[in-house]
């Protein structure tokens, strides 16, 4: 059974760095060197990043280690 990110997370567009942490997701340290390393794509508006909720699927997807028996 694969974990099905697309029920869990909620409908939101765009998760800007505070709400991952809220939602116990990311923190933001993490969040940022994820970022910097390229491994999550980001959209900025102003001086504000927010996380698309595909990239953060993509990510959460990808970094998913499947239960063994």
């Amino acid at each position: 059974m694969t974990t099905n990110y697309n029920e869990l997370l909620p409908n939101s567009i765009l998760f800007n760095l505070k709400r991952l942490e809220e939602l116990d997701i990311l923190k933001i340290d993490m969040a940022k060197k994820l970022i910097a390393k390229g491994a999550i794509e980001i959209v900025k508006i102003g001086n504000k990043i927010h996380i698309t909720r595909t990239s953060l699927i993509d990510y959460l997807e990808s970094n998913t280690v499947p239960k063994t028996t």
